[in-house]
C-alpha cells in the first residue's frame, strides 16, 4: 500500500485495526487491554477486592474466536483504529527499503542495530 497508493496514506484514509493484546475476566466482567500499560490500569481500577483476575494474552488474531474478533476488532461501533501517518517520508522510505527490499543484509543490519531496543519478542 505504501508503494502503490501513497496518496491514500497522505489523505488520511488508511487505518490499522488495533486488536486487544489481553482479555481480563474479573468476576463476571470482561475487559480488553491494548497493551501492558492498559492491562495494568484495568487491574488497578477494577481488580481490588474482587475475585482473582483471569488474564489471557493473545499472540495473534487466529487465537480469537470469530465472535470475539468481531466485537473487539471489526465492529465499527467498538473497534479501535489508528490512522497511518508518515511523519518523515525520507526516513520511512529508507526503513521500508531496508525491511522489504531485496537486500537481506540491509534487513539483518537493521535488526542487529535495534536488537537491544527489543524488550519482548514473540517467536
Amino acid at each position: 500500500l505504501y508503494r502503490h497508493m501513497p496518496q491514500l496514506i497522505a489523505a488520511g484514509k488508511v487505518y490499522l485495526a488495533q486488536p486487544p493484546l489481553y482479555r481480563i475476566d474479573i468476576g463476571k466482567e470482561t475487559y480488553w487491554a491494548l497493551d501492558d500499560a492498559d492491562r495494568d490500569r484495568i487491574l488497578a481500577r477494577h481488580g481490588n477486592g474482587r475475585p482473582a483476575p483471569e488474564i489471557t494474552r493473545f499472540k495473534g488474531l487466529g487465537e480469537m474466536m470469530p465472535k470475539v474478533l468481531w466485537e473487539t476488532t471489526l465492529d465499527p461501533r467498538t473497534r479501535r483504529l489508528l490512522r497511518v501517518e508518515i511523519a518523515d517520508p525520507l526516513v520511512t522510505d529508507r526503513v521500508i527499503n531496508e525491511l522489504m527490499g531485496k537486500d537481506p543484509s540491509a534487513r539483518f543490519r537493521f535488526i542487529m542495530e535495534r536488537a537491544e531496543e527489543a524488550r519482548e519478542l514473540d517467536v
